[in-house]
């Protein structure tokens, strides 16, 4: 009679092994083999620590702790076959270290459960994404700061509701995502500093009788501390949460961005030309041009996000400590971040390589009655005129202006006066602004340049103070022992000699950013 037993890895209690179906349901190893680098660096540490303790030889520890990266060469190297009867990536890279090394193998899980063993590995692997959206954001803002370098003076028009609304700049457009992304940088950070805590050592869910040193493993993984409590150890995934929720702020930024590029290289805009690299033609329109690589990272945003609901659907029921419905842990984290990194890495190089339009940008700043918040913004300021009579005179020259398809520099003295007669806003200071309407106009409906160096407070326009921010940004890079700092800017940015205030204006720091700017650059 065949012996039905299965899995010698927790089956003394069994008198038969699983029907193929629960096989099929309960196995993870299709997916969770993504871990074995993670895996096999926790087990070394493991058993590391067990040597250290006395609970097992130095001679066993070293035969595992070489068998392990044995095990490692195999799988990176294609030749490790993984089995489904094992369950797990867990179980499978403990299997292959017996046969490579006979009974020490079986001393690895002493003191440790398959519970706080995966909660470190998936911790291990979240931190490395962590650490690679961490690098790619960086990318994809030193992409923006070049654009904004090298189109800083350049006027283009501002959107509300996407319709022209005040002249700003290209370069402070891309600084405005700059902000952005500085922003979802810093999230990542700091889900990073919260979630870098070892579970090992916290076993099933209650720890382990063996005299293990936890603060050895921690130290040897890269984590700050041993996780404090080993029922929260075992049982939480708000580590892979919180990156899940970095991840959908950062991929909904990426989008919108998405949105702006799919329009903004349209023909009807043609503000931007994206390179080939990231645009595909039609099979039946020669002409076509698309900008696939912006619509899939547009598309791909719902992916992001519908990890994240996944992963708190999975959670919201479960009573302390661990239940199985946690292996449904990974697969969603796993796509969300792969979605992300793919994102990341293709809009940085669309950033990178976009040509904008300059004649393009600055024609397009002087259309929709762009000016006219400067106009309006004039009658007050030198008229001394209210401000709401100011919008409502304005207003009324815009709809003349459109009426006659013309500009509000170009309407003349007389149709002025003739309106002012019949309109219901009838005053001195109305009048006295007809009288003087030629004589102003070069103030009163200014370029769209002139009203964009007419925004000098601190976050706006201006060149002088956008000029100090990439400067700024450009010159944080690493400080002496490599880490990355990041500047934290106040209201007294561009108050001081050539733009840049002094001292208590700007601070450089490490770690997270602060809010308000955002770019470990």
């Amino acid at each position: 009679m065949t012996d039905k037993t299965s899995n010698r890895m927790w089956g003394g209690r069994f008198a038969a092994g699983p029907d193929a179906i629960m096989e099929a349901i309960n196995a993870s190893i299709g997916f969770d083999k993504r871990l074995a680098a993670q895996d096999i660096a926790g087990s070394r540490a493991h058993a590391a620590m067990l040597a250290a303790t006395g609970i097992i030889t130095d001679s066993d520890a070293e035969a595992i702790g070489e068998g392990l990266l044995t095990v490692l060469s195999e799988i990176e190297g294609g030749d490790f076959a993984f089995s489904t009867a094992l369950e797990d990536i867990h179980m499978n890279v403990e299997a292959r270290l017996k046969e490579l090394i006979g009974e020490p193998a079986g001393r690895l899980h002493t003191a440790r459960s398959r519970n706080d063993q995966v909660a470190t590995d998936f911790r291990l692997w979240v931190r490395d994404q962590i650490d690679a959206a961490d690098a790619a954001l960086v990318a994809l803002c030193r992409a923006f700061l070049a654009q904004a370098e090298g189109g800083a003076d350049w006027v283009m028009p501002g959107f509300t509701h996407l319709q022209v609304a005040q002249p700003v700049t290209w370069g402070h457009h891309m600084m405005a995502y700059v902000e952005m992304f500085g922003r979802d940088l810093s999230r990542f950070r700091d889900a990073r500093a919260r979630m870098n805590e070892c579970p090992l050592g916290a076993a099933a869910l209650a720890g382990t009788s063996f005299p293990i040193d936890r603060e050895m493993t921690a130290r040897a993984l890269g984590f700050a501390r041993p996780c404090a409590n080993s029922l929260d150890a075992v049982s939480d995934r708000d580590f892979a949460l919180e990156f899940l929720g970095a991840a959908s702020i950062c991929a909904m930024h990426l989008s919108r961005l998405a949105e702006e590029l799919v329009i903004w290289s349209s023909a009807q805009f043609r503000f931007v030309r994206l390179s080939d690299r990231f645009s595909t033609g039609s099979s039946i329109m020669p002409q076509k041009r698309n900008p696939d690589a912006a619509e899939l990272i547009r598309a791909k945003t719902g992916r992001i996000f519908g990890a994240g609901v996944a992963l708190l659907t999975v959670m919201k029921g479960l009573p302390l400590a661990y239940s199985k419905d946690m292996q449904e842990d990974k697969e969603q984290v796993f796509d969300a971040a792969d979605s992300l990194m793919l994102a990341l890495a293709a809009m940085a190089g669309m950033v990178a390589d976009m040509a904008p339009d300059r004649a393009r940008l600055e024609a397009a700043a002087g259309t929709g009655f762009a000016t006219a918040t400067d106009l309006a913004d004039w009658l007050v300021r030198v008229r001394g005129m209210p401000f709401r009579d100011a919008h409502h005179v304005t207003g009324r020259l815009v709809a003349l202006a459109e009426e006659k398809g013309c500009d509000l520099p170009d309407l003349h003295l007389p149709t002025c006066r003739r309106w002012i007669r019949a309109s219901q806003v009838i005053s001195s200071r109305c009048w006295a602004f007809t009288i003087r309407w030629r004589r102003a106009q070069a103030l009163a409906a200014p370029r769209p340049s002139g009203c964009a160096r007419n925004r000098p407070l601190e976050g706006g326009p201006v060149m002088k103070r956008l000029g100090a921010a990439l400067m700024l940004a450009l010159l944080a890079g690493c400080g002496a022992d490599g880490e990355p700092v990041a500047p934290s800017m106040n209201a007294n940015i561009g108050a001081g000699p050539g733009g840049v205030s002094g001292s208590a204006g700007v601070t450089v720091r490490k770690g997270p950013f602060s809010v308000g700017w955002g770019a470990g650059l």
